[in-house]
């Protein structure tokens, strides 16, 4: 429990992001998923419109601080190498 005013305000903020970050990773996660299920499913083209619609949210998420910027870089291009080799097959 908060002792101080300023404390009682800091665990206010803390509560209010740790929701709003939790909710933003859900929603990352859940975009990620679509992809993989694409990719799952040996359909590149889904699968790349996936990503298409994943891209912008992943970025968002790392600019808005609920994931390290090089986790987004990271499964951004892991996913995109992924669907270019679906191709290649």
């Amino acid at each position: 429990m908060a002792n101080h005013k300023s404390a009682a305000k800091r665990a206010r903020q803390t509560k209010r992001r740790t929701t709003t970050n939790n909710a933003r990773r859900s929603r990352v996660r859940t975009f990620i998923k679509k992809v993989e299920t694409a990719i799952e499913a040996g359909d590149q083209k889904a699968a790349a419109a996936a990503l298409k619609e994943a891209q912008p949210e992943i970025a968002r998420g790392a600019a808005k601080g609920a994931l390290p910027k090089n986790t987004a870089s990271r499964k951004i291009s892991r996913m995109s190498a992924r669907i270019k080799t679906m191709g290649a097959k």
